[in-house]
């Protein structure tokens, strides 16, 4: 595809989805160097501070569930746009958001339950392990409140109507960049949960 023809407005809006691609391309090279790390650890582990049958809290797993079902909602509400269904458009974003705040909250569950059960992130009862995993969903939660704010710009610009059927590249962007954290998080999730059983 030659990036340089079109209208002025379709290079703008190709350059903008070049741009995001690029930026989640980073991510997923940063994530997955955080995941190699995890594994040498693991490869070059003392006893005492590698915790090999490690049980991730259930709130993980909860808000797995919450963030694959607001990848569903959006997806409504972008077909939604697509059919100038403009109310239905409202009712997903705002369940989007909904979902992804529930999110957040699962996470910080999810830390609370991991400290009830001995393991906070640094001093005396901390260990490498679930240091490793501290640090992995807390770099995953920033980047879901990134998309949470982007999301806040998408519902304020829909409600002030900027957006139709055939002018939806902001909601287009927001909803890709949704989509990949929730697959992070997926990645993530069945990485730590099955990983104990292979080390």
């Amino acid at each position: 595809m030659d990036l340089t023809q079109g209208t002025q407005e379709e290079k703008r809006a190709r350059s903008k989805k070049m741009m995001l691609w690029f930026g989640i391309g980073s991510l997923i090279m940063s994530f997955a160097g955080l995941i190699s790390a995890f594994i040498v650890s693991s490869k070059q582990r003392v006893d005492k501070d590698w915790l090999s049958d490690y049980q991730l809290p259930d709130a993980f797993l909860i808000s797995l569930i919450v963030i694959l079902a607001s990848s569903l909602t959006f997806i409504l509400a972008k077909r939604a746009l697509k059919q100038n269904n403009l109310k239905m458009t409202s009712i997903w974003l705002l369940v989007t958001l909904a979902l992804g705040i529930a999110f957040v909250f699962n996470q910080f569950e999810g830390f609370r339950q991991i400290i009830e059960a001995g393991h906070n992130f640094t001093g005396p009862t901390s260990n490498i392990t679930m240091s490793y995993i501290y640090i992995m969903a807390v770099a995953h939660i920033t980047h879901v409140i990134a998309g949470l704010i982007c999301l806040l710009v998408v519902i304020y610009n829909h409600f002030k109507q900027k957006y139709n059927a055939n002018n939806m590249l902001g909601l287009e962007l927001a909803a890709n960049f949704w989509h990949f954290v929730d697959i992070l998080w997926l990645v993530l999730f069945l990485f730590l949960y099955f990983f104990r059983y292979i080390i």
